[in-house]
């Protein structure tokens, strides 16, 4: 009995001598890279905090896995640009999941902090990730660098604040992309807009009343600003998808705007977006939504 119980004190638990695997995790992914993200803790743990975060992460890669197989199969390549990449976390996972088990396909990372674009090529580097490049350009200097391909297949914003998704749409526009894949988030300058012209409005339209409290002008100006960008995507020959990003948490914004390039523009999109503007006293927004 002496003798199990001291065999017993000196055995090493199995948790112990290697990593957990987790049957949540697809197998083949970089742990690494999922600690980095903060869904698997330092110790390569997960929590309830980091299940939510992977279940997340998957969601949201669903929707984006086909496009990049249709374009993969039909191409026999594939270019992928993420504007306002931030810490390049879409870029990462997509690169995890699809690319890094393939031959082809490059992901480009667009970001004006250029201490987030060094980290990004850091971790790149550090995870073999070779096909992976990281710009600290604007939208401007994107459209035209000579590190971008002519053409880009796929363009994403994750959560790009503002008008920075606008400009990913501009330089979907600029390149031509077949997919263009969008989670707006703080559209503040169509709401300052309706907040600014809100007295003139009161005598034009019933419909002012949408937006006549502050809390009612940020939450329509957000919503009436991805109406306009799904109408000017369909005018420039997009057919649009808007679901919802069930469970995402990072923000309270989980629109997700999926657009694919048909090159049939909707013929009564920029009538739509000019009437709209008219009707809400918003004229001197025309040229952000103009094609």
């Amino acid at each position: 009995m002496a003798r199990n119980k001291r065999a017993a004190g000196t055995a090493r638990p199995a948790a112990e001598a290697k990593p957990a695997v987790h049957p949540e995790i697809r197998p083949g992914q970089s742990i690494e890279l999922l600690k980095e993200l903060h869904i698997l803790t330092r110790d390569g743990q997960l929590n309830q905090d980091s299940r939510r975060k992977l279940k997340q992460v998957y969601h949201l890669y669903q929707f984006i896995e086909p496009l990049l197989a249709e374009v993969l199969e039909q191409h026999g390549d594939l270019s992928l640009a993420d504007h306002g990449a931030g810490k390049s976390y879409l870029g990462f996972i997509l690169y995890d999941l699809f690319l890094k088990a393939r031959e082809a396909g490059t992901v480009y990372g667009i970001e004006t902090r250029a201490e987030l674009v060094a980290r990004s090529r850091e971790l790149a580097e550090r995870l073999s990730f070779p096909r992976m490049r990281f710009l600290d350009v604007s939208v401007e200097e994107s459209t035209r660098s000579t590190e971008l391909p002519e053409r880009i297949d796929v363009v994403t914003a994750l959560h790009a604040c503002n008008t920075a998704t606008d400009d990913a749409i501009q330089f979907a526009f600029a390149k031509n992309a077949r997919f263009v894949v969008l989670v707006p988030c703080c559209q503040a300058e169509v709401a300052s807009v309706l907040r600014q012209n809100k007295n003139a409005s009161f005598g034009m339209t019933p419909l002012s009343e949408i937006w006549r409290h502050p809390i009612h002008t940020r939450e329509f100006g957000s919503q009436l600003t991805n109406v306009l960008r799904c109408l000017q995507l369909e005018a420039h020959g997009y057919q649009v998808t808007v679901t919802e990003l069930v469970g995402w948490e990072h923000s309270m914004k989980n629109e997700l705007i999926i657009a694919r390039h048909t090159g049939r523009p909707r013929k009564n999109a920029m009538e739509r977006i000019e009437a709209i503007l008219a009707e809400l006293n918003l004229n001197e927004l025309r040229s952000r939504f103009a094609c």
